[in-house]
């Protein structure tokens, strides 16, 4: 069940990533900075949960 959490979180990372950039591109700030914190929480999520 562990890893497949870890895997979970770095999908969603992954997916907000490419939602922050589509949203860069469209010039959507507020969409881009909510999507960038979606990210980084879920990155971090996954890397504590490694350690």
């Amino acid at each position: 069940m562990s890893t497949v959490l870890i895997y979970a979180l770095f999908l969603i990372a992954g997916f907000a990533i490419g939602g922050a950039y589509s949203m860069w591109k469209n010039d959507n700030k507020l969409g881009m900075g909510v999507l960038l914190a979606i990210a980084v929480l879920a990155a971090a999520g996954g890397i504590l949960r490694l350690v």
